[in-house]
């Protein structure tokens, strides 16, 4: 065989080096294939502890079952959700109230007006006007702001302080 090294000018030495070289690199190759095959099979074990495949598959079946149900209770809460989104544009969320004293000979400031609006500035006004004897409650309606009855000074700042609720907080924040 070092005849035909020989003939082609090659020094066995050499080959010799190159297979040892390649020898090593396929150790550790091999080494590494077994490590990662081992990792592997130390997963599987923990995945498949305790149950056989029957038990697996009943497993699996048991949670697609609970993501239906999730998905399901997604749907309801979704409208459900948009169902108080609606709601919610009938709801008076402003308000704003003016005390005052409706006769000089009644002091304390127990008259008041009372202004309740939705998001869309509609609502009511009530106007309990208090005297020594009586005490007379007056409603108002408010579309978009505005009402189509006069109203009274004091009605007026109820309702200017009702349209601009809540803008000083979001000022503050910013």
């Amino acid at each position: 065989m070092s005849g035909i090294f020989d003939s082609l000018g090659i020094d066995p030495g050499i080959i010799i080096i190159i297979l040892l070289v390649l020898s090593i690199v396929l150790i550790i190759n091999v080494v590494s294939s077994n490590m990662r095959l081992s990792r592997l099979e130390r997963k599987y074990r923990i995945f498949m502890k305790g149950t056989d495949g029957q038990s697996l598959e009943k497993m699996f079946i048991r949670k697609f079952a609970q993501i239906d149900r999730l998905y399901e209770a997604k749907e309801d809460h979704e409208r459900d959700i948009n169902h108080l989104k609606k709601a919610f544009g009938y709801t008076f969320s402003k308000y704003g109230v003016e005390k005052y004293d409706a006769f000089e000979d009644v002091g304390g400031k127990l008259s008041f007006a009372l202004a309740m609006l939705n998001k869309d500035n509609s609502g009511l006004i009530l106007n309990a006007v208090h005297s020594r004897d009586n005490c007379f409650l007056y409603l108002k309606e408010i579309v978009k702001g505005e009402s189509y009855v006069m109203l009274s000074q004091e009605e007026v700042e109820a309702l200017r302080k009702a349209v601009n609720f809540g803008i000083g907080e979001i000022v503050e924040k910013e």
